[in-house]
């Protein structure tokens, strides 16, 4: 499906807003705001939208005849006059509980909020110098469910055609893992589960056409950035 059309992100965006898109369909919603910046921006415009709709409201105090009915709706007085009546507690525990209900269907109406994504800056490493590569810098930013990351050249990164740019995740300890080939020109997006897990770093490195040949980085480390949570 294409998002980027205004009127499908549009009006999906509403409907995730208002809280009309429920179930399999809600869920795969926020999973796919990760990776598409058209819904991202419907989603802040319909929010903005709301709140200034919600702000231009006067409050209005409910009559008193409201509240009475949901007392009766919630506990209705017992015949001869029943414990809840006797102790005394019954006002208590019905505003209470209204309140509840009342606070619960607020919370329920609003959209789960976006988490804003992870920043880490790449920054251009000693080899890069003596790779030729003068402006080796990057950020990259992480979704904050680990499951897309998207990384942009600072200044550009120009190679030949016979050499590439490979992303690594770095651990703590341990090999690397690679994260693919990335563009030194252009954002590059990459979909990977867990990309945060066990990963201490990111870095970027100058491997053969086509990429890394073993599996691990054989060329200079033009770029790292630390990962901190």
């Amino acid at each position: 499906m294409d998002y980027s059309k205004g009127q499908r992100a549009d009006r999906l965006a509403a409907e995730y807003v208002l809280g009309t898109l429920r179930g399999r369909a809600r869920r795969r919603f926020e999973d796919l705001l990760q990776a598409h910046p058209a819904l991202r921006t419907a989603v802040a415009d319909w929010q903005r939208r709301l709140t200034q709709l919600v702000e231009a409201v006067p409050a209005v105090e409910p009559p008193p005849q409201v509240w009475q009915r949901i007392e009766r709706r919630l506990f209705p007085a017992p015949e001869r006059g029943g414990f809840w009546r006797r102790l005394g507690l019954w006002q208590g525990a019905t505003a209470f509980a209204a309140m509840a209900a009342l606070a619960l269907g607020l919370l329920l109406s609003q959209p789960a909020p976006v988490q804003p994504p992870v920043v880490v800056v790449l920054d251009a490493s000693a080899a890069a110098a003596t790779a030729g590569l003068q402006s080796a810098s990057f950020v990259a930013s992480v979704s904050a469910d680990g499951r897309s990351l998207v990384l942009k050249p600072l200044g550009g990164v120009r190679l030949d055609a016979k050499r590439a740019l490979e992303l690594w995740a770095v651990p703590a300890q341990g090999a690397p893992r690679s994260l693919g080939l990335v563009s030194g020109e252009q954002a590059t997006t990459v979909l990977r589960t867990k990309l945060l897990k066990d990963t201490a770093a990111f870095a970027v490195s100058v491997e053969p056409e086509g990429g890394s040949p073993t599996g691990a980085p054989t060329g200079p480390i033009v770029s790292v950035g630390k990962l901190q949570l």
